[in-house]
Formats: structure tokens, C-alpha cells, sequence
């Protein structure tokens, strides 16, 4: 891959390339340069230079994202690297910023921003090993307790506890990393580098402990936050959340799943329902809302009709929405923002397809990503597809997994995508004929792998003919039998899965118990 360079890049690269020689007259080095060989330094993987660059950082931020994306002098954007020689020297650096002898008169540092970095599924970089968001959280507030430690222990100069430094960053917080946050969170105002947190994944964590960490990271300044998984909230929970806390920042909100079901409501729980969307409209500046796997049968304009703020993501996969759901969807102010949708889970096309026609509709000059797996879509269904998709010009992402589509079908739909100018990334399900005569939909987790996968193989290749032949080499086309990538699971699931083998052998436990008293 060619990547536009300019001469002083590439003298940058040529510098930073002998670190040892480059630490040495770093002191001489004029400070506009600094962001240049930060990022030579980063492609490159020079771990002891980026450590050496941060620790005598001479400007006033340091802003992840804008030293590592597209710059004039190198067109490549790095950000999505989180390669883990380059951020763990970047972290001991920050550290040794503040413990350096030099005046703090001379130091200016007072913004690091590492919220602009994304974690992807492959990692260019050489170490090919990735430090994600919960080794980041981990890292920075271990760093920050032994800094601590080491300034109450040691005789430094008493002006270092005069440095303030904010360190913006996305907290991911599980049950093995809360007590370390806690501990951290609760002696900021004592660092000199403070942590100042801009979005919040929970997973895996106790209710208990969700509510005493959240209060911590100053959900005045929280702009996201996302409780997923084996978080046990409930909606009687989430309405204590919205009456006990503000967040008059928050534009991104993830449920977990089972937050609201609807089949056990009683007058009681409407009211909640109705309190819950009044303070989302009234104290949160929401555009990114995911509740999947909730049951919200005929809710749905009681739930959004208060926001204030048109929706750009919508994820309400799952939900057991109804026709007049996805009648208030297509009609209401947030359609005609919707960038992101996900509507999987339900049958689209035999239960409400001129409703699911219209929101495309309207939605089609901003939707760029949009979910439709296991939604019953036939090959009866793909020309209605291809009608809805049609003025969808700017779609980049088309998930549509678990359909029972035909190898014709996808051929003649693949034939459609091409014609979209901006797509970057399908997903699409094995064909229905690669599975044995019989397989019913949706297909559970036992049954997905059992397929002809030398047929598939075949098919794929053809999937891939259509989109060379139309020039679309630039495509990436893929079928995830258990769903696309999540760098957060990904990154806990050592974790996870233990919580979920402890959860079984006590649900056991319990079981056998109750058999035994009988």
C-alpha cells in the first residue's frame, strides 16, 4: 500500500529510525516538530523515541487521534493501531513526564486526549500484539497509583505536585480491573495526572459496584457510556441511574440486554417507562441509542418521541418491535438522521414491508451502516431489497446474515451492490443451499457450522468474480457465522467466559439442591 509522504516526513523517519542517536539531540530538536516524529516514531514502532518524546513533550495537548491521523505530511492514519510497544511507551513516558527533574516551569503539558484511538480486528503493526481499551484503562491507572506512591516516598521536588495534567480517556471497568479504577478514581485530585473519563463500558461488573464507580468517573462529564452483558440492569435500576445522576453530555447510550420487557409490564412499570424517556429528552443530548434484546412491543414512540436530539444510531435489534413501532420509526424526525440501523431480528419483509420501505427512504441520504440479520429475508424478498437499497448511496456497511438466501440470490444481490459507490463492507450469510434440506431458520449455534463448506468456498469465489469484474476490488465481503468482530468481547472473553462457567455450575448447584428437598 502507497502512502503520499512529504520530504519532511520522510527525513523524520530517517532521524527517529536510530533512536539512540535521535534521543541524544532530542534536546534540540524545535517544539512544531515533536507531533512530526511522534507519528514517524509510531509507524515506525521506535518504542524508547515515543517514551523519550512524551516524557520532554514540550506543547500544551498531546491528542492521540490528531498525531496519528491524516496529516499533510503523511496521509496514512495510524490511529487505529493500538499496538502495545507504542502506547505502553507512550503511557511510561507521560509518567516520567511528571517525574522528570527538569523545571515545571518549563513543562506545558496540561491535555492528553487517548480517546481517538480504534480498536480493529488486524493489527498492522510488526508486535502484531494490540493493547485494547481494558488494558489501556488498566495501564493508565496503575501508573497513575504508583506514581503516587513513588512521589509520597521519595523526596522529590515539592513543584511536581503542582503539575495538573488531564488525561482524557474511555474507562472499560470489568470485575477483575474495578478495584484498581476505584482505588484510582478515588486519589485523582492527589495525581498529577488526572484521569478524566470520556466514555464508560461496564461488563461483567455487579449492580453494586456499577452504581458506586459510575458516580466516580463524574457522569457530568460523560459523553458515553455503555453497560453490556452481565451487568444486571433492569429498568426499575435504570430509573434510579436517571434520577440520582446527570448526564447532561451523554450523546451515546448501550443497554444490556432484557433492560425493558414490556410482557410483564403493569401500570406501574408504564409510568417507569414514560419517567425514564422524559429524563432521557430532558437531560441528555442523545444521538447513539442501543437497546437490543429488550421486548418493546408497541413502546417504541413512548421511548423516543422525548428526545430532543435526532437519533444517527439506532439499535433496537431484537426488540419484538410491532407494525405501529416501525410506523412511528419511518414517520419520526430521527429517520432522516439515522446513519446507523439495526433492525435484525424481525421479519421484515412478510410483516411490514412498505413501513420498512418508506424508513429507507427516508433515511437514504445519511444512512451509512445498516443491520439486517436473521430477518426472514427470502429470495422472494431481494428485488424489494434492492428497491429499498437503491437510493441508499452513501451505505458503507450491509449486514445481513442468517437469511435464507439462495446462492442465485446473493449472485443477483451482489450484482446490485456493486452500483452502491461508497460500499466498503458486507456481510452475508452461507448460502441456503449449502445447508442440509431441512435446516429451518433461524439456525442455532449447534447447526451453523454444519454446511457444505466446499460448495460455500465455490460460492464465495463467485460472490468475490462479481465484485472484481465490476471493479470493487475495493469490498470486503465476509460471512461471520457468530457475528462480526467486537474488540471489546474479544478482548474479556477469557473473562467472560469464566463468569459464565461459574454462573452454569452454580444455576446447577441450585438445581440440584431443589432436588434433593423434594
Amino acid at each position: 500500500r502507497v502512502t503520499m509522504k512529504s520530504l519532511r516526513f520522510i527525513s523524520a523517519e530517517v532521524f527517529v529510525s536510530n533512536a539512540e542517536f535521535a534521543r541524544k539531540r532530542l534536546g534540540g530538536v524545535a517544539h512544531n516538530l515533536f507531533p512530526l516524529l511522534f507519528k514517524a516514531s509510531y509507524l515506525l514502532e521506535q518504542g524508547e523515541m515515543i517514551h523519550d518524546l512524551v516524557e520532554n513533550w514540550p506543547l500544551i495537548d498531546l491528542n492521540i487521534r490528531k498525531l496519528l491521523g491524516t496529516t499533510v505530511d503523511c496521509q496514512e492514519d495510524l490511529s487505529h493501531r493500538t499496538c502495545t510497544v507504542c502506547l505502553e511507551s507512550c503511557l511510561t513516558g507521560l509518567r516520567d513526564y511528571v517525574l522528570n527533574r527538569s523545571s515545571p516551569y518549563t513543562k506545558r503539558l496540561k491535555v492528553v486526549d487517548l480517546t481517538g484511538i480504534k480498536d480493529v480486528e488486524v493489527q498492522f503493526c510488526e508486535c502484531k500484539k494490540a493493547m485494547g481499551r481494558w488494558a489501556r484503562t488498566q495501564m493508565l491507572s496503575k501508573i497513575c497509583l504508583d506514581l503516587l506512591v513513588y512521589l509520597q516516598q521519595t523526596q522529590c521536588n515539592p513543584d511536581t505536585f503542582e503539575i495538573n495534567i488531564d488525561v482524557l480517556i474511555d474507562l472499560f471497568v470489568t470485575e477483575r480491573n474495578y478495584e484498581l479504577v476505584v482505588q484510582a478514581l478515588l486519589k485523582k485530585c492527589y495525581c498529577p495526572l488526572k484521569i478524566c473519563c470520556v466514555a464508560f463500558r461496564s461488563d461483567n461488573l455487579a449492580l453494586q459496584k456499577f452504581f458506586y464507580i459510575i458516580k466516580l468517573t463524574d457522569p457530568l462529564a460523560l459523553r458515553k457510556l455503555e453497560i453490556v452483558h452481565n451487568v444486571r440492569l433492569e429498568m426499575e435500576h435504570l430509573e434510579i441511574l436517571f434520577n440520582t445522576m446527570h448526564f447532561p453530555l451523554l450523546m451515546s447510550l448501550t443497554l444490556p440486554a432484557r433492560t425493558f420487557n414490556v410482557r410483564r409490564f403493569t401500570a406501574t412499570d408504564e409510568q417507569m417507562l414514560t419517567n425514564i424517556a422524559e429524563k432521557m429528552g430532558e437531560m441528555m443530548q442523545l444521538t447513539e441509542l442501543s437497546i437490543s434484546y429488550s421486548i418493546l412491543t408497541g413502546r417504541i414512540q413512548k421511548l423516543l418521541s422525548p428526545l430532543k436530539t435526532p437519533l444517527k444510531m439506532l439499535d433496537v435489534s431484537n426488540c419484538s418491535l410491532n407494525l405501529a413501532d416501525m410506523d412511528y420509526l419511518a414517520s419520526s424526525f430521527h429517520a432522516n438522521h439515522l446513519e446507523a440501523l439495526d433492525l435484525s431480528g424481525h421479519d421484515l419483509s412478510d410483516m411490514y414491508p412498505s413501513v420498512f420501505l418508506k424508513l429507507l427512504r427516508h433515511s437514504s441520504s445519511v444512512l451509512r451502516s445498516l443491520t439486517l440479520e436473521d430477518c426472514n429475508i427470502q429470495d422472494t424478498h431481494v428485488n424489494m431489497l434492492i428497491l429499498g437499497l437503491s437510493p441508499c448511496q452513501k451505505l458503507q456497511e450491509f449486514k445481513f446474515v442468517g437469511n435464507p438466501l439462495s446462492s442465485q440470490a446473493l449472485k443477483h444481490l451482489f450484482t446490485f451492490l456493486c452500483e452502491l459507490p461508497v460500499l466498503k463492507n458486507v456481510e452475508f450469510p452461507v448460502p441456503r443451499d449449502c445447508y442440509p434440506v431441512g435446516t429451518t431458520y433461524p439456525i442455532d449455534d449447534a447447526s451453523l457450522c454444519i454446511y457444505d463448506h466446499q460448495k460455500y468456498e465455490s460460492v464465495a469465489e463467485e460472490l468475490n468474480l462479481i465484485l472484481l469484474q465490476a471493479n470493487r476490488e475495493d469490498v470486503k465481503a465476509s460471512s461471520p457465522l457468530f457475528g462480526s468482530y467486537d474488540a471489546a468481547v474479544q478482548e474479556t472473553n477469557n473473562e467472560l467466559g469464566a463468569y459464565l462457567i461459574k454462573s452454569f455450575k452454580e444455576t446447577l448447584e441450585k438445581f440440584t439442591t431443589s432436588l434433593k428437598m423434594s
